[in-house]
């Protein structure tokens, strides 16, 4: 799993820097900020937003919710083992332009910190992770008691494609294949109530859900 894993890295930004081809740096972050904010009022979490003092973003990318907090002017970490070679590869992305925002290289699993956060955040990160397991302990483990914990997933719809996409890799960029019943149960195991599961996007091999819980 961890050779998939690297491989999976080195994927995502051979991604990032196809995708941005062609873009305006100032357009699309306009457009990505917009995202976040309109994504958070559909998930109704502006007001647990604006009452948390700390919040942490892992698998936070390039243009995670860092851009939010420009707006949101919060205490925040943000996670990624790529931030580096973002900063390298990717001519839009500069940790200087987000104030407020404590940006830590390392992966997810690594993560380790004396502090409980008021809120955190997972976003469209899980399924790249080396270690399911020692990443959602690490994410539950991260926010303290009665506090919410936000995932977003790729669900698989079908049992068939998702037992043929671990065997080969049908889906590069992502080395974890699940369905909304595994992810939902990942957080269950760990002491948590799941309040929403919000699809935000349908596909044929997945929908993308937003699983919001609460460390009980």
């Amino acid at each position: 799993m961890l050779l998939r894993w690297k491989i999976a890295q080195w994927f995502e930004l051979q991604w990032w820097k196809r995708y941005l081809t062609g873009k305006s740096k100032e357009e699309y972050i306009a457009w990505k900020t917009n995202y976040w904010l309109l994504l958070m009022r559909t998930l109704e979490l502006e007001r647990t937003i604006e009452e948390a003092n700390t919040i942490i973003d892992f698998g936070c990318g390039p243009f995670g919710l860092p851009l939010a907090n420009q707006q949101w002017k919060k205490e925040l970490t943000a996670v990624d083992p790529l931030l580096d070679e973002y900063a390298i590869t990717i001519p839009f992305f500069d940790k200087h332009d987000y104030s407020g925002t404590h940006f830590i290289t390392q992966s997810m699993e690594d993560f380790s910190s004396p502090e409980k956060f008021d809120l955190v955040f997972c976003m469209n990160a899980i399924n790249h992770v080396h270690s399911m397991d020692k990443a959602f302990d690490v994410v539950v483990g991260s926010t303290q008691q009665n506090s919410k914990i936000v995932v977003s997933i790729d669900a698989h719809n079908f049992s068939f494609f998702k037992f043929l996409f671990r065997l080969i890799p049908g889906d590069i960029l992502h080395p974890h294949q699940y369905d909304l019943k595994e992810y939902s149960s990942f957080l269950e195991s760990r002491n948590c109530k799941i309040e929403q599961a919000v699809c935000i996007k349908q596909e044929f091999f997945f929908d993308h859900y937003v699983l919001v819980a609460r460390k009980l």
